[in-house]
């Protein structure tokens, strides 16, 4: 081999260790679903409380826009680092929250592992594929939510929750019920 075809392999050889040491680490599923976790924690938190102090200031009805306006915002300021974290149900009140094909195949397949026993805390799944990676996880119905999710709502609630949802699916939850799920999305 002359000197210029050992220049040339070696220029390209070093052109790709360098490409490789510099591309960003490919994240595996395990790392994803930790990042991911820890972005409903936080994105949960928050909700959860802000949700909790607008019920003790303002009622049932008054924390209706918890909901409506300030839940959208927070799950906003919680999509970062490349993540969009979003809620969606089977039993929707937003139709911004209508799951897709494979969140509503995921909602039905906790719906049946619950009804075999599964407890809710435990009921999550991900998927990865080249281009992107997707987490959800189920929100058990907790007593915060019966105010405006459960079976006995009161009329001023339930009036200002029909104008806002005419076509509202998101209500008649017990306490233990899936009320829906956290779906997370990264593009990779």
């Amino acid at each position: 081999m002359n000197t210029r075809a050992t220049f040339i392999i070696l220029l390209l050889a070093n052109s790709l260790l360098a490409a490789y040491a510099y591309a960003e680490p490919q994240q595996t599923t395990a790392t994803l679903n930790i990042e991911a976790k820890a972005k409903i924690k936080l994105f949960a938190t928050e909700l959860k409380t802000t949700l909790q102090q607008g019920i003790q200031q303002s009622g049932a009805e008054g924390s209706i826009a918890i909901c409506n306006i300030h839940a959208p915002a927070i799950a906003d300021s919680n999509s970062t680092g490349g993540w969009k974290i979003a809620r969606t149900s089977l039993q929707y009140r937003n139709p911004k929250n209508k799951p897709d094909a494979w969140e509503l195949s995921v909602l039905e397949s906790f719906a049946q592992r619950k009804a075999n026993g599964e407890p809710i805390a435990n009921l999550e799944t991900s998927l990865k594929t080249d281009t992107e990676f997707r987490f959800v996880k189920a929100i058990p119905t907790g007593g915060v939510c019966l105010a405006c999710h459960g079976t006995d709502i009161d009329n001023l609630v339930s009036a200002k929750l029909h104008s806002l949802y005419p076509d509202d699916l998101a209500i008649g939850f017990k306490p233990g019920d899936i009320r829906g799920a956290f779906t997370l999305r990264k593009d990779l």
